[in-house]
């Protein structure tokens, strides 16, 4: 496998200690084991590979879903459970320039419908999946970054939406108590175990025909008379079309298509133990609202049903057991920093894990280009929890040869390459500094 990080990157380490592991057990999916054969393959068991499979399986197609490592191990088992708008790192502004206001407009409704379809997926299917938050809060991390919000909640509020807009001296009383500057609450997502969301879906899309399997990497795609060919160690699947969903997980040539098409990017996670009323109330964070700040290199934070507080940022550009221990050290600092009065407060779980980028800052949904018969869904910029599930949703009627039933921007159907093929991760080294230097 060509991939731009170490193997360490990709192995058991970074994301030993995840908290998620810990509140469900994994499925025990079998292993792909001799030839079998599928109308649709899919590359990966996360929230766009287990959405397709569910949705395709609900349509009575044929599908079969290939995990290359054990149920819950990607990005899908070990994010930050935030189910809100997002999936592009795109502004609108730069989005309605690029591309015009109707394609704009037809992704933001995207955004809405894919958390819409979460909660309907959960409804649905009667997960419990520790829900809770009403949309999400932003909070402004500098003056300027508050004269900002302060803009949006207007320019919001003129086209009719509903917005909260907090000042610096409100938050405690709301319980949203930091070192910020003010805080902006759109009603729309909210926050979820995302293991327990996962296989909750992986055990509708198997009640609906669906057949999985773990441990299962594909090592080579080909194309056959009636279809592709994938094989895997022990075995193969030959179907008709095949769908790629390996996001920050995917390595280059497969297929080729996508090499230089994405970057993963590290993000780190942090749960404390739960954390007492006092406690609570000694910082002033006791809002369910799940949160994130308006850096660039963000921090994203939620108090949790029980109690504990998960803590995430972005920022992690190498791969070595030296690069986690620092990455999780700064982690715990900007916690700190953040959040002074819970500086003796130990986190029981740390972990890190893979987002992917595109260079357009937008997802890609859609047939590869050049390649009849296969399909992708990758790039949400560390949102996929809504978006991925959404993609899956959209990749289940593109396969049918249907035009989708949810809205299908212009902005999600194409996708550029950067420069320096597998150096590219160089890229990110300047680019850091500079949104730091921003932040």
């Amino acid at each position: 496998m060509r991939r731009i990080f170490s193997d360490y990157a990709y192995g058991p380490e970074p994301r030993n200690g995840c908290w998620w592991d810990e509140t469900i057990a994994a499925p025990d999916w079998p292993q792909l084991s001799g030839e079998i054969s599928a109308d649709v393959a899919i590359i990966g068991g996360g929230f766009t590979g287990m959405s397709a499979a569910l949705h395709l399986a609900e349509a009575g197609v044929k599908v079969a879903l290939l995990e290359a490592e054990t149920p819950g191990w990607g990005a899908s088992g070990r994010n930050g459970g935030f189910c809100c708008l997002g999936g592009a790192k795109l502004s609108g502004a730069a989005m309605q320039r690029k591309y015009g206001e109707e394609a704009t407009q037809t992704y933001a409704a995207g955004e809405m419908a894919a958390i819409d379809l979460v909660r309907g997926l959960l409804d649905r299917h009667g997960i419990d999946a520790d829900t809770h938050s009403k949309g999400e809060t932003r909070m402004a991390h500098s003056p300027r970054a508050m004269t900002a919000l302060r803009r949006e909640a207007e320019l919001i509020a003129a086209h009719g939406g509903a917005v909260q807009l907090l000042e610096q001296p409100e938050l405690a009383e709301h319980g949203l108590n930091g070192q910020f500057f003010g805080a902006l609450t759109t009603p729309a997502g909210f926050g979820l175990n995302p293991r327990k969301y996962l296989f909750g879906i992986s055990e509708a899309a198997q009640r609906a025909g669906a057949t999985l399997y773990q441990k299962s990497p594909v090592t080579n795609l080909t194309s056959a008379p009636n279809g592709h060919v994938l094989t895997t160690p022990q075995g193969s699947l030959q179907a008709k079309q095949v769908i790629i969903a390996t996001n920050g997980y995917s390595w280059d040539g497969l297929p080729d298509w996508l090499s230089g098409r994405y970057i993963p990017a590290q993000s780190t996670v942090m749960v404390t133990r739960p954390l007492s009323d006092a406690e609570l109330q000694t910082q002033g964070w006791f809002s369910d609202q799940m949160a994130y700040d308006t850096r660039n290199l963000l921090h994203y934070f939620r108090l949790m049903p029980d109690r504990r507080f998960l803590f995430g940022m972005r920022g992690g550009l190498f791969a070595s057991p030296r690069a986690e221990a620092g990455i999780r050290q700064a982690l715990r600092k900007h916690f700190e920093d953040l959040f002074p009065a819970w500086r003796d407060v130990e986190a029981t779980h740390v972990w890190s894990g893979m987002v992917s980028m595109a260079r357009n800052l937008v997802p890609f949904v859609g047939p590869v280009p050049g390649a009849p018969g296969l399909f992708a869904g990758l790039c949400y910029h560390g949102n996929g929890v809504a978006m991925g599930s959404y993609a899956g949703r959209l990749l289940s009627d593109l396969v049918q040869g249907q035009q989708p039933a949810l809205p299908y921007s212009p902005v999600m159907q194409s996708m550029g390459k950067f420069p320096l093929g597998r150096a590219r991760r160089a890229l990110m080294l300047p680019a850091y500094a500079i949104l730091g230097l921003m932040d």
